[in-house]
């Protein structure tokens, strides 16, 4: 693959994750398609183009439904885990040459790779910050420090890097994806249930958030896999009150507690499948189930 080649993607669920790679890409000069529906799809057929609060446009095609027999560069798949089992069909039936799905999961990947084709599937998260307000887009991008974009795709890492959302390489994505989402249930919980009553959660809300991250790391190891990067390693022994004390303060946090406006259910959906793992190791994690 050249890097600097203009590349097809489409972007399979807009919302701020996707609008966010979507706007990147467009700028830095690859043809983007975005697939989209209900209130998403209509303003993007309005737009034309991914519009940001700073007044800025990145020029996309809108689609409400994947064209099968266009041999995609890329298809990225940024939709909720509750929501990739809907659009498997399509990617299976896809001629796109890579399949990457970018979003936070629990589950094995193996049973996506074997949906889309073991030779074409890719994996990632991003370490972005983004929402829509009416269709325009807010986000922050992560551009250094320890908790990068991981892809397990060297190339398109280069590519992403290229469009201005700093990747790294990451062979180990099961992991990766399962100590990350240990890591960020708690975190959600506590931001969920700070924007709803517009306040900090409690310190009993901070302890009994703080104990299901305790027990999602210990499932982690226990199921057999490590925990990455190296920074989650540390943050993963922190005592239990240093835990708590840290969720305590992020609740109070005003960027930290909008992201709570999503509502609880990526947050259920990963205790589910951290539940349906090991149903009899995940009590704490039930505890907080939102």
């Amino acid at each position: 693959m050249c890097y600097l080649q203009r590349m097809q993607i489409a972007i399979l669920g807009p919302g701020g994750i996707g609008s966010t790679f979507a706007f990147r890409l467009a700028r830095a000069g690859h043809d983007v398609t975005v697939i989209a529906r209900g209130a998403r799809l209509a303003h993007l057929e309005r737009e034309q183009a991914i519009v940001t609060s700073a007044g800025e446009r990145a020029a996309v095609r809108v689609e409400g439904a994947l064209d099968p027999a266009i041999a995609w560069d890329l298809v990225l798949v940024t939709v909720l885990a509750s929501q990739v089992d809907a659009v498997l069909p399509a990617l299976a039936a896809s001629a796109a040459r890579t399949i990457l799905f970018m979003f936070n999961t629990f589950e094995p990947i193996e049973r996506l790779r074997d949906a889309v084709g073991r030779e074409r599937a890719a994996f990632g998260f991003p370490a972005v910050l983004a929402w829509l307000d009416d269709g325009v887009l807010t986000s922050r991008v992560v551009t250094r420090g320890p908790l990068l974009t991981p892809v397990s795709d060297p190339a398109w890492a280069q590519v992403f890097t290229a469009a201005g959302i700093t990747a790294v390489v990451e062979p180990d994505m099961q992991s990766w994806l399962r100590t990350h989402a240990a890591f960020v249930v708690p975190g959600m919980i506590a931001s969920v249930r700070a924007h709803d009553r517009r306040a900090g959660i409690s310190w009993s809300e901070a302890k009994a958030l703080a104990r299901a991250s305790d027990e999602g790391f210990r499932l982690v190891r226990q199921l057999g896999d490590a925990i990455v990067p190296a920074a989650m390693v540390t943050y993963s022994r922190l005592p239990t009150a240093a835990t708590a004390a840290l969720l305590w303060v992020m609740s109070r946090v005003s960027s930290i507690r909008r992201s709570g406006a999503a509502g609880p259910g990526e947050p259920r959906t990963l205790i589910d499948m951290m539940i349906a793992a090991a149903p009899d190791r995940t009590r704490a994690l039930l505890a907080v189930r939102p």
